[in-house]
């Protein structure tokens, strides 16, 4: 008898994802084994590390890496991140890191931030957890970082997305696979296509423990809103499938994000002139969606930051190129000003 559907399912998609990095990590490297080759001289076995909160999600995640990781030749670790914000969080994740240990991870770690205030509460304590795990990733030369965001979660993201009115890049929501400081595809997303009563179910079946965070249930949190009322009042008025219909746009907003970010590269180099300024008339030619990513590009090159720089400071310089009547120059985040001169578009710190 094989195991419980819900423990076949995360384990499945567990595998799949650590077949992918072995790949990449073989293409990456080189396969540079020999048939005389030492056990003395072979390399470590790879690391992947899983991100875990103690959570239902992430101790499915744990589980699942510690089952299929042997396996395949690689070493299993964890991360448990404390950000300080609850009392009795210290302990809360040195029972985590107990947990993982009980799992038969090793190395475990348990590391504890500052949670700052940039960007609101939600965001600050993304930023910290982020920051954390690449430090750990980079302290044990782990391949990949597991991480266990539900297609719940997808959901969620999309629609925050929506609210925020920021493109087509934010409906689509958490990417499968995601990069960190010098390392283009260090997290990976196994549970993007599973619901979140999945895993909780694996765990049950497993009599693995998990702690709900309080936080996940505060309504003073974004997200914890729309999990608990956003979205069941969405099944209510739309009915079932709603969360499945969200995760799928997800997908292909991604796709045509991606396309139309290729497109805008490409275009990048051709709509400038001799001296690497930006031609007015050949932006002017460009479609709406690719002509703002190649300003935007613009804007990031010259020293905005990214995560400053919002959809209605694109739409202000876009109209030195559309609604063109002699205005000034337009301020941008990180002291960068955008100004039109002489049928050139002239993007540069003020």
């Amino acid at each position: 008898m094989g195991p419980h559907p819900a423990v076949a399912a995360i384990r499945l998609a567990v595998r799949r994802v650590l077949h992918d990095i072995l790949n990449d990590h073989s293409s990456s490297s080189g396969d540079t084994s020999s048939s005389d080759d030492s056990p003395h001289e072979r390399p470590p076995s790879p690391l992947v590390l899983v991100a875990c909160s103690g959570g239902a999600d992430s101790m499915a995640l744990a589980s699942a890496l510690a089952f299929e990781a042997p396996k395949l030749g690689i070493r299993a670790g964890g991360v448990t991140v404390d950000h300080g914000l609850q009392p009795g969080s210290d302990l809360r994740a040195e029972e985590v890191a107990l947990r993982l240990r009980g799992l038969s991870l090793d190395p475990v770690e348990s590391v504890a931030v500052t949670v700052g205030r940039e960007g609101g509460p939600e965001a600050a304590a993304r930023d910290a957890r982020y920051a954390a795990l690449d430090a750990a990733a980079d302290r044990h030369g782990a391949l990949a970082v597991l991480l266990g965001h539900t297609r719940d979660d997808q959901a969620e993201t999309v629609l925050l997305g929506l609210a925020r009115g920021s493109g087509i890049r934010s409906l689509s929501g958490m990417a499968a696979v995601s990069g960190g400081p010098g390392a283009a595809r260090r997290y990976r997303r196994p549970f993007l296509q599973l619901d979140r009563q999945t895993a909780r179910k694996a765990c049950m079946v497993q009599a693995l423990p998990v702690w709900d965070d309080p936080h996940n249930a505060d309504p003073a949190y974004t997200r914890s809103r729309l999990r608990h009322e956003g979205l069941p009042a969405l099944e209510k008025a739309l009915g079932k499938g709603v969360v499945e219909a969200l995760a799928r746009t997800a997908q292909l907003s991604r796709d045509d994000a991606d396309a139309l970010d290729s497109w805008a590269s490409q275009a990048a180099a051709a709509v400038r002139d001799a001296a690497g300024l930006l031609e007015c008339a050949k932006l002017y030619a460009l479609p709406p969606a690719v002509r703002r990513r190649v300003l935007r590009r613009a804007a990031i090159e010259a020293g905005a930051p990214a995560g400053s720089l919002f959809a209605r400071h694109i739409e202000e310089v876009d109209r030195l190129i559309t609604g063109w009547r002699g205005q000034g120059a337009i301020n941008l985040p990180g002291k960068v000003v955008a100004q039109r001169q002489g049928g050139r578009l002239v993007i540069r710190q003020g």
